[in-house]
């Protein structure tokens, strides 16, 4: 099975939700003169993620639509596939999504957030349903934030559905006094990285977290391997594109295939 290139754009917060699309418009190009297959964004990356109180302007379904088709034709120019973190009204109703684009600039598809942080609660509507997407030899699918930290059937479920590799995006700042980590799962830190290595290992895929880049960023933009070990890291706190080779024929998905019971 051949390997695939995937980047993972750890970027820094968007000044505005026209400073998004620019920043991504950016990665994405720079995605594709590196010979990645895909790129993915963190959570909500466009237009900028307003649960925690951030200055993000309300939600407009008029600038969504011309966001979103900016980044599909700039996949297209680029011929990279996107994983793009943004939101999306359904029925009149704002969700946390993420908007998957071939490299023919073509919409595949959405995959919304289905389990909301309670945070979230007041803000968004959850999502109802999980699907996985197909770009060329690549089968993955996409669990946002709260949903692979702290619900592991979100990512059982994809990997028993064939996946060779999760997305992660999320967002995560430092908050006053806390821990401020400079190596990846150190002991000192939460147990959110730990989990990223958990999610890998406990179904044999490979697992890529990205995160906004901010000082003292609580969680790491990286990559596990199936046997939960790290296979690339981009350190905190330090924004740029992400690069890495997966060898998909590692990914078996055995673990998850054996667990009896299902999400």
């Amino acid at each position: 099975m051949p390997a695939v290139r995937v980047a993972l754009a750890a970027l820094p917060f968007p000044a505005s939700p026209d400073d998004s699309v620019t920043r991504a418009e950016a990665a994405i190009a720079e995605a594709g003169a590196a010979g990645a297959a895909i790129v993915c964004f963190p959570e909500c990356y466009v237009p900028g993620y307003r649960a925690l109180g951030a200055p993000v302007p309300p939600a407009d379904p008029v600038f969504f639509e011309r966001a979103h088709a900016a980044i599909a034709a700039a996949a297209a120019r680029a011929r990279v596939a996107v994983v793009l973190g943004t939101e999306r009204f359904v029925e009149g109703r704002l969700r946390i999504t993420v908007l998957v684009v071939g490299p023919d600039g073509k919409v595949l598809g959405w995959q919304d957030k289905v389990q909301l942080d309670p945070s979230e609660d007041a803000l968004y509507q959850p999502g109802a349903e999980r699907r996985v997407f197909e770009v060329g030899p690549l089968t993955f699918g996409v669990v946002i934030c709260h949903e692979g930290w702290r619900y592991p059937e979100t990512v059982r479920w994809a990997a028993r559905q064939g996946v060779r590799l999760v997305f992660h995006p999320h967002f995560g700042e430092a908050e006053p006094g806390s821990f401020r980590p400079t190596s990846f799962a150190d002991p000192r830190n939460t147990f959110h990285e730990a989990s990223v290595l958990c999610r890998a290992a406990e179904n044999t895929i490979w697992y890529a977290s990205v995160n906004c880049a901010s000082e003292g960023q609580p969680t790491a933009t990286a990559i596990a391997r199936p046997d939960g070990t790290l296979h690339a890291l981009q350190p905190h706190g330090k924004a740029g594109l992400l690069l890495a080779d997966l060898d998909l024929g590692l990914a078996t998905g055995l673990l998850a295939t054996r667990c009896r019971t299902t999400a």
